[in-house]
């Protein structure tokens, strides 16, 4: 009860609350539900998240799409009116809302007018609590997953994946190791038990988090406790381990992406390295210094590529940072050699003291606008749910700050000590194969045609 009336009362402080992004008032009702409110300057706007701490890699490659396709169910009607009627309802509240379904979580994101948020928080308790699954229901939303995911999983297209040859350069890569699924996960198998079992295991408060920025009802914390505090808490499921690198790579492998053309793109791919401090924010600053290098050698220096990068990925539990560029197919070479000594300038002479301290400022002065509005508030509170301590999320300006050169390099040198792996992407043919090969098969057609002539003179 000390927790729900600091909450009232801080709401009634707006003005001193809304200068500082990173207080939140945050507190967990009874049944576990966590809960974070933000009230802002903008008044006559709520955005909504409920996180649900179940996401992709909780479950057996085989059995992956279970929590997507329990989101889909979610939206197919809480009174036998339907999915149409449902949305109805949702349009006469003047707002709106969607789910996703992550690696680690599942959430559903609502914009509406702050002063129909209870009436918008009611219907999101209803979806959650009193739809009941049928045939016809689970069907349409198989469907609908299937398509979400590109469509039928044809014979050809699962084939290619067992020969790797239908992924991207880095999930190729993370299949290589281990890290990744070989093969689509399919909707077309999971039955209503697994997910009904799924909804019981899962889908309890004090596996939730409910985040809501904007205009709040001064009487909301009241009504969360009499409402949402009466889902029924359930013993937590446990998560199951992120994989680690299980298999060796092939250090560079090519990969046949579409039939004819001259481009290609080079990839360069390295494990990151754990660092006890710091970690995103080093690598993340690693990552726009590496971009810049790209920059200024492949494209203002030697005229390559138009815009190459780096990139940070995250698969199982290991993150991966690779060099990239889009390429002529005949510039393969000249790139790779391009890289190569890059790699050795860096491994030799480290960072550039005067770069990084530019990056670095120019990081830390983009968190004064990168988050604008009650919805990209909302987005970053739920990215951020494990910076989250005692009312405040840690301020990332803060931690850029804190990472110095000598860091960095360290990291640096850790990364690029590595062989890492190349990947190559490109057609099966170039333009100029092409016309070889067509030139070929006319002069094997013209040879064919003289003999045939002969033969018939003969």
């Amino acid at each position: 009860m000390r927790c729900l009336l600091f909450a009232c009362l801080l709401l009634g402080s707006l003005p001193v609350l809304a200068v500082d992004r990173f207080q939140v008032e945050g507190y967990v009702l009874p049944n576990g539900l966590q809960v974070l409110l933000k009230p802002t300057a903008d008044r006559d706007h709520v955005a909504i998240r409920l996180v649900v701490g179940v996401g992709l890699d909780d479950f057996a490659c085989a059995d992956k799409e279970l929590p997507h396709l329990l989101e889909h169910l979610l939206f197919s009607g809480i009174d036998g009116t339907g999915e149409g009627a449902l949305e109805e309802r949702m349009q006469a509240l003047g707002g709106e809302w969607n789910a996703f379904t992550g690696n680690a979580d599942t959430t559903f994101v609502i914009e509406a007018p702050a002063r129909n948020q209870r009436k918008v928080l009611d219907l999101l308790l209803a979806i959650l609590t009193q739809t009941r699954f049928d045939a016809n229901a689970i069907h349409a939303a198989k469907q609908v997953v299937e398509r979400e995911e590109g469509g039928h999983y044809s014979h050809l297209q699962r084939w290619l994946d067992r020969q790797d040859l239908g992924h991207t350069a880095s999930k190729q890569l993370a299949v290589e190791l281990g890290l990744k699924c070989a093969q689509r996960a399919e909707a077309r198998h999971l039955s209503r038990e697994q997910l009904d079992q799924v909804r019981e295991d899962w889908y309890a408060p004090n596996n939730m988090t409910l985040i809501i920025v904007g205009g709040l009802d001064r009487l909301l914390p009241a009504y969360l406790e009499r409402t949402y505090g009466d889902l029924k808490a359930i013993d937590p499921s446990e998560h199951r381990p992120l994989p680690g690198i299980q298999h060796p790579a092939a250090v560079e492998r090519s990969l046949i992406h579409g039939w004819v053309g001259n481009g290609a793109k080079l990839h360069w791919l390295f494990p990151e390295p754990v660092l006890d401090e710091q970690y995103d924010e080093t690598f993340d600053l690693l990552k726009d210094y590496l971009d810049w290098a790209l920059y200024r050698q492949l494209r203002l220096a030697h005229g390559l590529s138009y815009g190459p990068w780096a990139e940070r990925e995250v698969f199982g539990g290991v993150g991966l940072l690779s060099l990239n560029a889009d390429l002529e197919r005949e510039d393969l070479d000249q790139a790779r050699q391009v890289l190569d000594q890059l790699k050795a300038d860096l491994l030799k002479n480290g960072l550039d003291p005067a770069s990084f301290a530019r990056l670095k400022q120019a990081a830390i002065a983009r968190q004064a606008w990168a988050v604008q509005g009650n919805s990209a508030l909302a987005d970053y509170y739920w990215s951020a749910l494990g910076d989250f301590e005692d009312g405040r999320f840690d301020d990332p300006a803060r931690r850029l700050q804190a990472v110095t050169l000598e860091h960095a390099n360290l990291a640096l040198h850790e990364l690029l000590a590595q062989p890492g792996y190349v990947r190559i992407e490109k057609p099966l043919l170039g333009d100029d194969q092409v016309l070889w090969l067509l030139g070929a098969v006319f002069g094997v057609m013209v040879l064919g045609g003289l003999g045939w002539r002969l033969r018939r003179k003969q």
